[in-house]
């Protein structure tokens, strides 16, 4: 299969599968604590700052952007922006109607594939932070670097990236590989994919207690920018 097509073809592969779940998806997250884990990661990140311009890349039904406005607002550090793009219009619909239940703007939300990102409105780039959780999982392998380096052009110079990504292990292969039909990663398979995006300071952190069961999911990556001008 070409690999246009191979791309399209696991874009509207994940649109369908999160179309036809999302109820059940919204239930399997809530049932482990991943948006409380999401947001204990973030009252400990150092990438958060006062004032930041933030993205974030395949936000789903909002869980990351929610999570981490939540973070933001405890630790005193208001953002400046933020942005949101997903590649699936039922999870943004949800999104949005669960902005307007809770009276929250400045969020701005946008239809987009992480492999195309010539189609977000003008102006959504310079990030101070990007943050993207189980997205990555759904672009093809090969073209994991390349869903990186989209992300990277996005950020300004030192800019940060915090990457929520699953473990690959004997327990996410039936529960996330088949069931969710995602990929699954190693450590250094992550970081030989963000090393050639440009990445650079990578960091593997974990989930804090009391959400260490989180840790048997996920890597928690972080990483910077560090462009010559």
């Amino acid at each position: 299969m070409p690999l246009a097509n191979e791309v399209a073809s696991t874009s509207a592969t994940a649109n369908q599968l999160y179309s036809k779940r999302a109820d059940a998806y919204m239930r399997f997250i809530r049932t482990v604590g991943y948006p409380r884990g999401l947001r204990s990661v973030f009252m400990k990140s150092p990438a958060l700052g006062p004032g930041l311009r933030i993205l974030d890349a395949g936000c789903g039904t909002g869980v990351t952007t929610l999570a981490l406005r939540s973070a933001l607002e405890a630790r005193g550090m208001p953002a400046r922006a933020i942005d949101a793009f997903d590649l699936t219009p039922a999870m943004l619909s949800r999104f949005r109607a669960i902005l307007d239940a809770s009276g929250i703007q400045g969020v701005r939300l946008a239809e987009a594939d992480v492999l195309q990102l010539d189609t977000l409105p003008q102006g959504w780039n310079d990030y101070d932070l990007i943050v993207t959780a189980s997205m990555l999982e759904y672009v093809p392998r090969s073209h994991l670097p390349a869903a990186l380096r989209a992300l990277h052009g996005r950020l300004r110079k030192h800019g940060a990236l915090l990457l929520f990504i699953t473990r690959s292990n004997a327990l996410m292969r039936p529960l996330i590989e088949r069931w969710w039909s995602a990929n699954l990663y190693t450590q250094a398979q992550l970081r030989l994919s963000l090393e050639d995006a440009g990445f650079t300071e990578l960091s593997f952190g974990h989930f804090p207690f009391p959400y260490w069961h989180l840790n048997a999911w996920g890597h928690v990556v972080s990483a910077r920018v560090h462009r010559v001008t």
